[in-house]
């Protein structure tokens, strides 16, 4: 804890969206319903998970774990977000930036390794049909998860800890709507090209590789599917992977805008839209999207209404 006391700055003053002017209002009203959908499209899909037998298959597990993450980020970035922006901006204390930056890395993480499984897994499901049940049984589903969390919760803590060295002697003004890692860096008064690099060297394993994971295992995808003979065949395999790769689209999209365009101050406000659909909107359209082209969610929230009524009834 020796590091900390290097710390001259105490507090965080995060400035939100400055420029909203006459869309202050739509943001203050749309963001808690935002909210309100992301918890309980996310906590349904848990919940449905849990309840019905005909969704105990892998892909089902790994979407629960895909909301748990979701329900993660939306807790630790939407309601201080909602508190900025109605507040025109708004403070933290370090130590609580620190966390939320946490948090968010690890969350950010695990859904890139998480999509990546479930690419696995509709690529051992479409290309090794007979042997699927073999090949993704429990023993190996509960594995990945439990590497997919530790590994992630040891990356963050690891350049949480390369931070938390660094002396931060002002000024202590972000302007952003949640401290992500660059505005923060951008704080610090210590030599950040070495934590640079560090986080460079990160993303390959956390974010690069599951992508490029991804990539490949759908190429397979498509190769079997193509050489499926009846049009019927392909439509059900095009289906069947189509709501991951919506999901997988919008969330390595926004991520990909979020820190590839510049920190520069006349990009800012690009910055922060794209930010802002990674951490408020995509968690929120993730359950709505799975939910939609899923027959087997529609069917089993439809089971739980009718169980529901007759419980009501007796």
């Amino acid at each position: 804890m020796h590091f900390i006391n290097q710390t001259t700055v105490t507090e965080i003053i995060l400035l939100g969206f400055q420029d909203l002017l006459h869309f202050k209002t739509l943001f203050s009203l749309s963001l808690p319903v935002f909210l309100f959908v992301t918890v309980c499209g996310n906590i349904l899909i848990i919940w449905l998970v849990a309840s019905n037998s005909s969704l105990q298959s892998p892909m089902y597990f790994f979407l629960t774990q895909l909301s748990i993450s979701d329900l993660l980020v939306t807790a630790t970035i939407v309601p201080e977000t909602i508190f900025i922006i109605f507040n025109e901006g708004g403070t933290m204390s370090f130590s609580g930036c620190l966390i939320q930056y946490y948090f968010y890395a690890c969350t950010v993480g695990c859904e890139c390794f998480l999509l990546s499984i479930m690419a696995y897994d509709r690529y051992l499901a479409i290309c090794n049909p007979l042997r699927y049940s073999s090949l993704m049984n429990a023993t190996l589903r509960v594995t990945l998860v439990i590497i997919t969390w530790l590994f992630n919760l040891f990356t963050s803590l690891t350049i949480l800890i390369s931070v938390i060295q660094l002396q931060f002697c002002g000024p202590n003004v972000i302007d952003h709507f949640f401290c992500d890692i660059f505005p923060l860096l951008d704080l610090s008064c210590s030599d950040i090209k070495l934590l640079e690099m560090e986080i460079l060297i990160l993303c390959v394993p956390i974010s690069i590789t599951p992508l490029i994971s991804i990539i490949v295992f759908y190429v397979c995808i498509v190769q079997a599917a193509l050489r499926i003979s009846t049009t019927t065949g392909r439509s059900k395999v095009f289906s069947t992977c189509s709501s991951h790769l919506t999901v997988v689209s919008i969330f390595f999209g926004t991520l990909t805008g979020i820190y590839m365009i510049p920190t520069k101050k006349k990009y800012l406000t690009a910055n922060k839209i794209a930010s802002l659909l990674y951490t408020v909107v995509t968690p929120m359209i993730n359950p709505i999207i799975y939910s939609l082209k899923n027959k087997d969610i529609k069917d089993a929230v439809k089971k739980n209404i009718v169980k529901i009524n007759k419980y009501n009834q007796n």
